[in-house]
């Protein structure tokens, strides 16, 4: 990111604030956006020694073209999108995110979220279930998952996130190293924050956000994200498109990036070692072309 004196980033998931920070020390105007009132407010607390060269919205980073500072025409230099659950969450156990400690099926980013995960395991029928576990969370046991899931609030509905990480343990079982409940976890929590919806959203939104010239920066955690980017980079980064049929290659009406390198970009050894979370983080990178207004 070309942060530094005179720059505007926007950090679209402000989380606990490290990108910010970075920036900021770097000599850049940042705005922190997050959907998570209390983010917001540790990220004040955090950075308050930047004075008025850090501001903070609340608000879903798909929504970025209502912010007040875009709306008055602060575009940005640079666009980060540090997208899943921040460590804040993840280590809070009275949120829901994580199943390795007990606390109530919550798992929203922000209170604007219309629906628990207690609401989604305990109301969603069970073929909406095996659909939203099976695509979000690619998890092949999908259908056992949801037919032990439906057997057990039948009895008694769903509390805690220990008690939801123990029927699916008990359902298909323990191998190797990984939870048996990690991908039905991920599959539910995405599903409360309709955080594809957001993320699609957002990517087509980022050229009314930045100046000619300015990045986006995107970091996925899984495959479905990874795609999605790859593929929105992929077509927006071509100047003609081809269709089976057409006579010739057409001008792309959708043409507004250049990405800046054709791969993601993967953490080094010492980032994973510094934070294990990073193994699977992966980068994507692009400069809206300059003659986008």
């Amino acid at each position: 990111m070309e942060a530094g004196p005179g720059k505007f980033i926007v950090d679209g998931t402000l989380g606990g604030g490290g990108h910010s920070e970075l920036f900021l020390k770097a000599g850049a105007r940042v705005m922190g956006v997050d959907r998570d009132p209390e983010a917001l407010a540790h990220a004040r607390r955090r950075l308050a020694a930047y004075g008025d060269r850090f501001i903070t919205w609340e608000g879903n980073f798909a929504c970025l073209p209502e912010a007040p500072e875009i709306q008055q025409g602060g575009k940005a230099d640079g666009l980060l999108l540090d997208l899943g659950v921040s460590s804040r969450q993840l280590d809070a156990a009275e949120r829901g995110f994580s199943f390795m400690r007990e606390g109530p099926l919550d798992m929203r980013m922000g209170p604007s979220s219309p629906r628990s995960a207690a609401d989604v395991v305990n109301t969603w029928d069970e073929a909406e279930l095996v659909r939203i576990m099976f695509e979000y969370g690619e998890e092949k046991r999908s259908r056992r998952i949801a037919r032990a899931i439906v057997e057990r609030r039948a009895t008694k509905p769903f509390e805690t996130t220990t008690e939801l990480a123990g029927c699916i343990e008990k359902a298909i079982g323990r191998r190797g190293r990984i939870h048996p409940a990690t991908r039905a976890f991920q599959a539910i929590r995405m599903a409360v924050n309709e955080e594809l919806d957001s993320l699609a959203t957002a990517l087509a939104n980022a050229p009314a956000v930045l100046k000619p010239g300015g990045l986006l920066l995107v970091i996925t955690f899984h495959s479905l994200e990874d795609r999605m980017v790859k593929r929105f980079l992929k077509h927006r980064s071509s100047p003609f498109i081809d269709e089976p049929g057409w006579p010739e290659p057409r001008p792309n009406p959708d043409y507004q990036f250049q990405r800046l390198a054709r791969k993601a970009i993967a953490p080094s050894t010492e980032e994973i070692n510094s934070n294990p979370r990073a193994r699977s983080a992966k980068l994507r990178v692009a400069r809206l072309l300059d003659n986008q207004s």
